[in-house]
């Protein structure tokens, strides 16, 4: 079967995909190299904290996120990058223990005009725990190259 390309994404498309368990040591051990901040690396901080409990640091959340895109769909596609996202909001604490999952929203999909072998891609993530609840949405724009390229 040839690699996910541009014209397999469609506009009203959904895709879910992903199941990770939220693993507490890999969760600290983020946080103290990335985001040390209290809420994400000690106890009593994170229970006195407006989260009432340890969280995930959100920049984690994303990372994970990505590996989930990643195993589902990106490296067996003919994916060229991304130029960026534009919006990223952390609804709800992630906490060690939890299970993600994500649900893809296909946006827009236009062929570039100064690259016509790529085509852009604008999705919206979601990402949610094992009790249904959404943890984190983002959305922005991945680039892929065409099946059939010009010339």
């Amino acid at each position: 079967m040839s690699k996910k390309a541009f014209e397999d994404f469609e506009v009203g498309q959904v895709l879910s995909f992903g199941s990770r368990l939220v693993d507490r040591e890999e969760a600290l051990a983020f946080a103290a190299a990335y985001d040390p901040q209290p809420l994400h690396l000690d106890e009593a901080a994170a229970e006195a904290s407006v989260l009432g409990g340890l969280s995930v640091s959100g920049w984690h959340t994303c990372a994970m996120t990505m590996r989930m895109m990643c195993d589902a769909y990106l490296l067996d596609s003919t994916s060229q990058g991304s130029p960026g996202l534009d919006n990223i909001r952390w609804l709800k604490p992630v906490r060690p223990g939890d299970t993600l999952s994500v649900r893809m929203h296909i946006l827009e999909t236009r062929q570039s005009q100064s690259r016509p072998q790529i085509g852009l891609v604008r999705s919206r993530w979601e990402v949610g725990n094992q009790h249904g609840e959404t943890v984190m949405t983002m959305e922005g724009w991945g680039m892929f190259g065409l099946r059939h390229p010009p010339g």
